[in-house]
């Protein structure tokens, strides 16, 4: 059977700013979502395991789709899969063929120097898995090393959360790095569309989104990779 390893913060404070931060819920249900309707089997992870927060202005009444709401009122989703996350020791890479590197600002302290988790996405890749993140999840790649020890994404079409929507955001002096500006260093082809609107660059079996409106879309573009 197919498996998906979503893979979410633990961290629930902007590190400059006494500011709440977490998941974005809708990178992870709606991703989640496409999952279940294909038949594909989820388990969450987190750098740390056990509990995992959510950024409270993702759960604003306009942040928030039907969705969102079947997810946040579910048992099962709030009380195993983000209460009770499996940490990194907790996983066999052999046994999921997908990997997703959920985002919200919370992953820009725990997913980008994260040796773990890129040594899972790694063997989940080289065994013909695909990697697929979203938004500011996408920093995990900065881990990630190819079997030649060169940055994982050099080289490579992608996106991720972008410079203009976070000074949109008002947080580009406020945030630890910039997602856009830390990728292009690293060797990758940026990609991006319109603020906030859906935008996804697949690149053979790694697929990146560029906001928390892509989360559906990039589940979408694993489903077909996978149907390859």
């Amino acid at each position: 059977m197919t498996k998906a390893l979503i893979v979410v913060t633990n961290n629930s404070k902007f590190k400059k700013l006494y500011k709440a931060t977490g998941i974005w819920l809708r990178e992870v249900t709606h991703f989640n979502q496409v999952m279940q309707e294909n038949g594909i089997d989820v388990d969450y992870a987190s750098p740390e395991g056990g509990y995992v927060p959510i950024d409270p202005l993702s759960l604003a009444p306009e942040a928030m789709d039907q969705t969102d709401w079947q997810f946040y009122l579910d048992d099962p989703f709030r009380n195993t899969h983000l209460a009770q996350s499996l940490a990194p020791t907790d996983i066999n890479p052999a046994d999921y063929q997908v990997i997703y590197f959920a985002g919200g600002h919370g992953a820009m302290t725990d997913f980008p120097d994260n040796k773990d988790l890129a040594s899972i996405a790694s063997t989940i890749y080289n065994n013909t898995g695909i990697i697929a993140a979203n938004c500011i999840g996408v920093s995990a790649l900065l881990a990630i090393r190819s079997t030649d020890g060169k940055r994982f994404v050099n080289g490579r079409n992608l996106t991720s959360f972008t410079n203009d929507e976070e000074a949109l955001n008002g947080l580009t002096n406020d945030v630890e790095f910039l997602p856009e500006d830390e990728l292009k260093k690293a060797g990758a082809h940026f990609e991006k569309g319109e603020a906030f609107k859906s935008h996804v660059v697949v690149d053979d079996r790694l697929i990146t989104g560029q906001n928390a409106n892509s989360a559906t879309d990039v589940g979408e573009a694993v489903i077909k990779a996978l149907l390859k």
